[in-house]
């Protein structure tokens, strides 16, 4: 498996956390500008931020947590080579869960749609670890 394709969903991933972050900070840059939020606030860590900043805020703090263990078993299975078409479909798989849960959270919200999204992300990646360690403990 080349290392173009194994890295392409970390690629997606990493743009989705980049957007994101972005986007973030062109909303709360103008709630700040609009005086709608203080700076003193955001200083001590106060900020009131409007519905939708914290939406996007949370999200971003979101791109931070479970995809840190798929930065990692991507990079694990790289090393150890045991990349093949199951990983990258549960690769992608995770990759584009995380994008539907982006955008519901930095959307509608609804939680139930949203944890839905989470949910099969989340068992996805639980999947590509579990793949992995048998294949490292028994297989190798």
């Amino acid at each position: 498996m080349s290392h173009a394709a194994v890295l392409a969903p970390v690629f997606v991933q990493v743009a989705l956390t980049f957007f994101v972050l972005y986007w973030s900070g062109v909303v709360r840059v103008g709630h700040t500008q609009r005086r709608e939020v203080r700076i003193g606030d955001i200083a001590l860590g106060q900020p009131n931020w409007p519905e939708h900043a914290t939406q996007l805020g949370n999200n971003v703090r979101n791109q931070f947590e479970i995809p840190v263990m798929f930065y990692a078993i991507v990079g694990f299975a790289m090393i150890t080579d045991k990349v093949d078409l199951l990983f990258l479909v549960l690769a992608w798989g995770f990759a584009l869960s995380r994008l539907v849960h982006a955008y519901i959270h930095t959307t509608s919200n609804r939680v139930s749609r949203r944890f839905l999204a989470y949910t099969v992300g989340s068992a996805t990646l639980c999947l590509m670890w579990i793949v992995f360690a048998v294949r490292i403990l028994f297989f190798s």
